[in-house]
Formats: C-alpha cells, structure tokens, sequence
C-alpha cells in the first residue's frame, strides 16, 4: 500500500497493510534536549529515528505539490515592535493583536507552534462590530491576489495521480472568531450580543466555503482538517448549547461540500477535553478528531465504547507516561494501541506535541514499541 491508501484505510475503518507510523512531533527545546543526548544536529529526527529502529517506509513514486491556497488574511497588520522593556516585547502581531512575550524569544514566536512559550495578550481588533467592518472583513476577500499561487491549476493537475496525501487545513469558528476578539471578548460577546457573533460566524463561514470550492472542484482530497481548540481540562469551554447555535451551521455547511467531492476525511483538531464536542462532530458528519490528550480527561477507549465506529482518531498516547518511561510508558502503550487497533480507525502518536520532559531515549523506546505494534517492525 503507499502511504496514501494506508492513511485512509486506517482512519475509514478499512484494512490497512499497516498503521501509519505517527510519532509525534517535537518543539524546538525538545529538539534541543535531544541534540545534547546523541541526535545529530545536522539530521532530521525522523530520518535518525529511521536508521535506529532499523526501518525506512517506502518513498513516493507519484509525490505531489502542497495546493498553497492561503486562509489566511490578507493582507496581514503590520508586525511590529511596540515596546521593550523589563524583559519583555510588546507586539502588535500580525493578526492585529496586541501581545506580550519574554525576550528569551524573538517576537515571530508570537504566533508560531516552534516551541512551548507563553504570551500574553492586551488587546484584539475587533471590540466592536465598527472594528470588524473597517479591520477584518476586507482583509478576507476569496480572490484577494496572493489567495491561490499563480500555478494552483498547474498544483491541481499534479494531484489528480498521486499515492502521496493531499490536505487541505482551515481555522473552524470558535478559533477563528477567538483570534479576533479573544477569548474572554468572545465569550462575553455570546452572552451579550449573541447576533453579532452568528454575524462573524456566518461571515467566517462563506468566506471559506468560497476559498475551499475551486480546491474541492478540482481535487480530489484525501482529508479537510479544520482547528477549532475549544476546551479545558475536563470541560468544553462553552456550552454544547453554544456550540449548536454559534459553531455547528458553519460544520453543517462545510461538510455536504466537502462530502460530494469525494473527501473522506474530515479531521477536527481541539486540544482539551473533547467528550462534550465529539456527539455535536459526529451530528454534523466529522469523522476524525485529534490530539485526544489523556491530561484532560480524555478516555479514547471510553470513547470508542461510546460512539463506535462514527469517530476515528488521531493520538490519544499519554505524553507523561512517554517522559516517565519505562514500564509506565510501555502500560500507557499496551493500555491504547492494541485495543483501539483491534477495531480499527485509530492512528496512535502522542498526545500533543513532543514536550522537552521527553528524553531522547526515552522517545526512541517509545517509537520502537510504537513500530512493533502497528506493523513495521
């Protein structure tokens, strides 16, 4: 099988040769820790994980060109600078908000998943529906030059015979409509002024269904992952009430689109406990979720009790039994991948991205039983 139809047959519930082997990805103090415990600076991870498990999987023979359509705004507020003092930048990042982070760090840490940091956040762009009419909405335009790159016909034609997997990936509401006007100014704008953010909503929501439909008519994908990072520890962070009335006609709308141009996959990414979420995904035709982070409760094989074969995942291995090592990391392992492998629709990997608390021999056990069990070694 190439690693395309692996990838589909594993999270459609069909019989893959293998699982695909997904480890998990580190963060930059993660890969720094690793260097100073034997991984070589000038070697990919994956490639030295290779060579020590003693596996490589198959290379591509019909590899094709990422699609390159952008969701993104643009054009993009001005990423600058605006004070630094006491140890710490204040910048206006390129989303058009106002944050605070150490100056262990450059400011394009700001907005990018290079590593574990914490910011601090004083203001968003949108307070007020003034805000959003003259900050945001033109800077969503479908056919604002630099949205498709100039050879997306040429990308599509190329991806029509492929075995490598083609993905599209877009914020979904929640975190969309977060990063305009934060979380608390989100939360408070539902309570408040609850019009206003079905407005947002549905603007957020035509907005990509007009990017997404040239892809969709011209390609055929293997998966649409949408991040929508909506709850805490042991709770979703607004009510499932609140999710059907502010969240679900943007899913009710996406999914038929992307359904009748033949995606099989429909992948939802949100970190935090999720059990409260996932009855709501499948309602609006969802089909995969990740990381399923044990941390905040989160029961994979509970779930699969619960909804059967109506959800797949991605994840679900407990990054503190990976640190911890050992037979607590080996329990951790026998305890998810061999069940949920049995009834299929599973890719196991950690749960979240790869913590610097992991050793680098630790993470080189951890992949070998990873290996053992989803078939490559």
């Amino acid at each position: 099988m190439t690693h395309r139809e692996r990838y589909v047959q594993a999270l459609t519930f069909g019989n893959p040769d293998k699982i695909p082997f997904s480890p998990g990805g580190p963060r930059e103090k993660t890969l720094k820790r690793w260097h100073a415990e034997g991984l070589p600076e000038n070697v990919n991870y994956m490639d030295a994980l290779y060579d020590i498990l003693g596996f490589h999987p198959e290379p591509a023979e019909k590899p094709a060109p990422g699609l390159g359509v952008d969701f993104r705004m643009i054009p993009q507020f001005e990423e600058k600078v605006l004070e630094h003092k006491n140890g710490h930048y204040i910048v206006q990042d390129w989303m058009g908000a106002i944050t605070e982070i150490s100056d262990e760090y450059d400011y394009t840490y700001i907005r990018a998943a290079r590593d574990f940091v914490t910011r601090k956040w004083h203001r968003f762009p949108v307070q007020n529906r003034q805000d959003f009419e003259e900050k945001i909405k033109w800077r969503y335009d479908p056919k604002a030059p630099g949205r498709f790159p100039p050879d997306f016909e040429e990308r599509c034609e190329k991806n029509r015979d492929r075995d490598t997997i083609a993905a599209i990936h877009f914020n979904a509401p929640f975190w969309q409509l977060r990063e305009w006007c934060g979380f608390e100014g989100l939360c408070t704008l539902m309570v408040d002024d609850p019009e206003f953010v079905e407005e947002m909503a549905e603007f957020w929501t035509n907005f990509v269904l007009e990017t997404m439909r040239p892809i969709l008519q011209r390609v055929r994908l293997d998966s649409v992952g949408m991040s929508e990072d909506m709850a805490y520890k042991s709770f979703s962070m607004i009510s499932p009430a609140m999710v059907r009335r502010f969240l679900k006609p943007a899913y009710d709308a996406w999914v038929p689109e992307i359904r009748k141009s033949g995606c099989p996959i429909i992948d939802m990414d949100s970190d935090g406990f999720i059990g409260e979420l996932i009855p709501i995904w499948i309602e609006s035709g969802i089909n995969v979720c990740d990381p399923i982070e044990v941390a905040a409760g989160n029961d994979i094989n509970e779930f699969r009790a619960r909804f059967g074969n109506r959800m797949a995942y991605k994840g679900g291995i407990d990054k503190r039994a990976i640190a911890a090592g050992g037979e607590t990391m080996r329990g951790e392992l026998e305890r998810v991948v061999p069940p949920m492998l049995k009834t299929g629709g599973f890719i196991p990997g950690c749960d979240h991205g790869v913590p610097h608390d992991i050793s680098w021999p630790n993470f080189i056990e951890y992949a070998r039983l990873l290996a053992q069990m989803t078939g490559w070694l």
